[in-house]
Parts: structure tokens; sequence; C-alpha cells
């Protein structure tokens, strides 16, 4: 069995390498928004709802998995590292 680290590392290279969501691509989100897209999995995992008002792109990138909650979860968490890691770039260019 994989460990949660292992499951969000390998769900966070299929977003780099499969749905082609890039480091540069990543580094254009100022808003927050791979933080809150990571927010809006978690709040649905705990209380399935409508996020309409909180997701932050279009609706077709929303993909909860209501029958898969580990899932669900290693996609918050891959989103939440991506965005750990752009402000780790920001912070290190700022050195």
């Amino acid at each position: 069995m994989k460990t949660a680290i292992e499951l969000i590392a390998e769900e966070r290279a299929r977003q780099i390498e499969q749905e082609a969501w890039s480091i540069e691509h990543d580094d254009g989100h100022k808003q927050q928004e791979l933080a809150r897209a990571g927010a809006c999995y978690v709040i649905d995992y705990c209380k399935p709802t409508h996020l309409g008002f909180a997701w932050p792109w279009d609706v077709r990138y929303w993909k909860p998995t209501p029958k898969d909650p580990i899932r669900q979860l290693v996609k918050a968490g891959a989103l939440i590292a991506a965005e750990i890691d752009r402000l780790q770039r920001i912070e290190a260019r700022e050195k």
C-alpha cells in the first residue's frame, strides 16, 4: 500500500506530465487559485456541495470523486503541494 505522500507525489507528477500543468503555468496563478482548488476538494469531501462560488477555474475542471474519497483528497493534496512549490519559488527568487 502506498502512503499518502506517495499518492500525492504521483498525482502531482500526473498533473504535470499528463495534464500539462507546468511549473510556469502554476506560477501564473498569483491569487492562491491552486490552494483554493485544493480546499474545494477537501470541503467537498467533508460535505458534498456545489462549489461554484469558490472553484477558481472553469467548471469543466471541477472533477470531484465522491465514490473515491482517497482520490479526492489526493487531488487536494497535490494542488496544495503545487501552491507550496509556487510560494517557495517566489521566496527563492526574492533572495
